[in-house]
């Protein structure tokens, strides 16, 4: 057995800054081997036969009969195989690797490997998932999940109804473009596999593990690498290629790397959710919405992912930041043969939040009246419930954040001003009103997670954090430690925390749904301040917190009943655009935006998180599109898949309104994820306002626009 190292060797002794990351496709062990994966190229198939020609020395085939435990990775439905057995289900799944020294080689047996297939009707779209003409995908109607919501009383409420209007809103596919791609490598000795990996969710890997290996969880460690950006796509999709290294190691008897190049990590890893969002509502004499019926409609692909979870997100924020008495929100899951769709920034939000604030929007439109006034005559107060009858505890800041951007950005004078552009060139003002649910959905944090912190005291009296929560680009390295230290009185360069490792840390929880300084970083504050209290009483010792949830909330996950979240962030966006009638291109003239994320712990981190989700929401509206044909991406790169740049967008004008949050520490709610949520309606409102017609679907591409305003639509 070759002779493995950690690939960051750790000391007591201070960690030199060099500038340099070593991130997972830049590790090296003695001895290690390289994998890559032979993909289906059918969309939907049986499998006959896999035919493999004599492979050289040194050389080995991993596939579902090297999966000492069960072949299916542990998600929530655990439906998807870690390799393919007797079906494929989406074009791309994995059937084998070929792992061996040379990367050439391994191509060369690639090419050579025949798989014979028997061919089913596939499904590619949620209409055709609806139609029912192909065989179902999964169980009797090709859905993964289906849920509803009451509140109050729809049926009368419409029924008295003066007026009523309907509308339909498409959102399509996305792609994460994280600077790094997918990566992880396996190693295995003395009876145990370690899996160094990019990913978001250490813990989510090692259960992955314990149920792909069969073995007990003491046989089985996590250490994050340096992950160059996630979003969301290193959720769930890391424990499908961890069990391939670990798989492979095992056979291999070396290390055994696992690195995707960036065609294969576009073509074949999770989206955002393609979705049909149908929204009616019912107005009063006064033109007050008095109910609202909705239907939303996920793409959640070949396999069920988190495809439950994100469609129940987008199911708590379907009604927006707007007081509605009655309602009713029936969600599915739909099972297609994409590729399954996953984790994605905003986790569901997006999609809802631009349906419902264009329908607003709309609903203004055609009642003649102006659409911030509308808005504001239904949003939530404090003492409202929500769509789900949970309680708004806290002030809702709204007004303050609406006046924040609507000054600055004129936003009152071009609306009306912008409505006598002539000329080939049209300009637009739009505005959005928004808010994100702040941790785990219903009961997630208490009944799932229940998340674990550690504080280490040494010797030398610096402190470490022990927390499986990473860094992937959003600062929790910069701001869980100035909670440590500002809570303990010491030193930020005092306080150690390094890349977990499920060795060394307690499962804190995944990294993700903008929980890691509101919750982890609450719990840091805690145990901290316990520590400061016994400061003296020993050289060195180890202090824990467990998560207790607050006592006010109450969550009823069957019926989808109370607080859905513990508090709220909230923001506003104002987006001016400028589009040409002759290329229907469109460019973004100003950008004005303002956010209640409680206290915020680092203001250039939150800064940064601002402009990047505005950057990647205003993306998510125009520019990024990403066409599936029969089941194949059209988009295979980052040359034909585009993403804003620097030169694209203007300077984006923040503001921050504080609103203290007493289960947050030092009063922070969440913030990643709330800047990418109200982008799309913003940019989208004022194309709308520009030329004049409804727009229901993002990306606004040229074909679209030129498509609406000549009536083909």
């Amino acid at each position: 057995m070759t002779n493995i190292r950690t690939p960051v060797e750790r000391s007591d002794a201070r960690i030199k800054i060099n500038g340099k990351a070593e991130y997972v496709g830049d590790i090296r062990f003695e001895g290690m081997l390289y994998a890559k994966t032979l993909r289906s190229t059918r969309p939907r198939a049986l499998i006959h036969s896999v035919e493999i020609p004599p492979i050289p020395e040194g050389y080995f085939i991993v596939d579902k009969h090297d999966v000492p435990g069960k072949n299916r990775v542990k998600i929530i439905a655990d439906d998807m195989p870690f390799f393919s057995e007797d079906r494929v289900n989406y074009i791309g799944e994995p059937i084998l690797l070929v792992v061996g020294p040379e990367r050439e080689t391994i191509a060369h047996i690639l090419e050579a490997i025949t798989v014979t297939y028997s061919d089913i009707e596939p499904v590619y779209t949620i209409e055709e998932a609806e139609k029912g003409s192909a065989p179902p995908l999964f169980g009797s109607d090709n859905l993964f999940a289906s849920y509803e919501i009451v509140k109050g009383d729809p049926i009368s409420a419409f029924s008295q109804a003066s007026i009523r209007f309907e509308d339909i809103y498409r959102t399509g596919f996305q792609e994460h473009a994280y600077l790094e791609p997918q990566g992880a490598i396996g190693a295995y000795e003395n009876g145990r596999v370690t899996v160094y990996g990019s990913m978001q969710c250490p813990y989510y890997v090692k259960n992955a593990l314990i149920q792909g290996l069969g073995w007990a969880e003491d046989r089985i460690r996590v250490v994050q690498t340096t992950t160059g950006g996630a979003f969301g796509g290193k959720e769930e999709y890391p424990s499908l290629i961890a069990g391939h290294v670990a798989f492979a190691a095992i056979k291999a008897g070396s290390p055994v790397q696992l690195v995707f190049d960036r065609a294969e990590d576009v073509r074949f890893t999770t989206k955002r959710h393609p979705a049909i969002i149908r929204i009616a509502s019912a107005l009063d004499a006064q033109n007050r919405i008095i109910a609202m019926n909705m239907e939303i409609k996920l793409d959640a692909g070949a396999y069920a992912g988190l495809s439950e979870v994100v469609l129940q997100r987008a199911m708590f924020c379907s009604t927006g930041v707007y007081n509605i008495p009655n309602a009713r929100v029936r969600g599915s899951a739909v099972a297609t043969n994409n590729v399954f769709t996953g984790a994605f920034r905003g986790f569901g939000g997006p999609q809802a939040t631009f349906a419902v604030e264009m329908h607003m929007h709309g609903l203004a439109d055609r009642i003649g009246e102006d659409p911030l006034v509308f808005k504001r005559k239904h949003l939530l107060k404090k003492h409202d419930s929500t769509v789900t009858e949970g309680t708004i505890r806290q002030e809702v800041v709204l007004p303050a954040l609406i006046e924040a951007v609507t000054g600055p950005s004129d936003y009152r004078g071009k609306l009306q001003r912008f409505q006598s552009t002539k000329g080939t060139v049209h300009r637009g003002i739009g505005l959005s009103v928004f808010l994100h649910g702040c941790a785990f959905t219903g009961s997630g944090e208490k009944d799932k997670i229940q998340a674990k912190v550690k504080l280490r005291k040494t010797r030398d009296k610096t402190v470490e954090i022990l927390v499986s929560s990473v860094e992937m680009g959003q600062g929790p390295q910069t701001t869980l430690k100035k909670i440590v230290a500002h809570t303990l009185g010491i030193p930020l360069e005092n306080v150690i925390y390094e890349n977990p490792d499920t060795d060394r840390v307690p499962d804190s929880g995944p990294t993700v749904a903008s929980r890691t300084v509101m919750i982890v970083g609450f719990l840091l504050k805690k145990v901290a301040e316990k520590m400061r209290e016994s400061w003296n009483s020993a050289p060195e010792f180890e202090l824990q917190e467990r998560y207790e949830q607050p006592p006010f909330v109450q969550w009823d996950q069957q019926r989808f009943k109370g607080d859905a979240y513990p508090v709220y962030s909230w923001g506003t966006n104002v987006v001016e655009v400028e589009v040409d009638s002759l290329t229907w291109e469109v460019t973004v003239k100003g950008i004005w935006a303002a956010y209640d994320i409680g206290t915020p712990m680092d203001e250039r981190i939150v800064r940064g998180q601002i402009e990047g989700g505005i950057a990647q929401g205003l993306g998510y509206a125009t520019m990024e599109v990403m066409n599936s044909s029969e089941g194949r991406f059209m988009q295979e790169s980052l040359f034909d898949y585009v993403i804003p740049t620097a030169v694209d967008l203007p300077n984006i004008h923040s503001t921050l309104i504080e609103n203290e949050y007493e289960y947050g520490p030092f009063g922070a709610k969440c913030a990643g994820e709330l800047p990418f949520v109200g982008a799309a309606p913003a940019l989208a409102s004022a194309v709308q306002h520009a030329l004049g017609v409804p727009i229901t679907r993002i990306p606004l591409t040229p074909d679209y626009l030129r498509e609406v305003t000549q009536g083909e639509d």
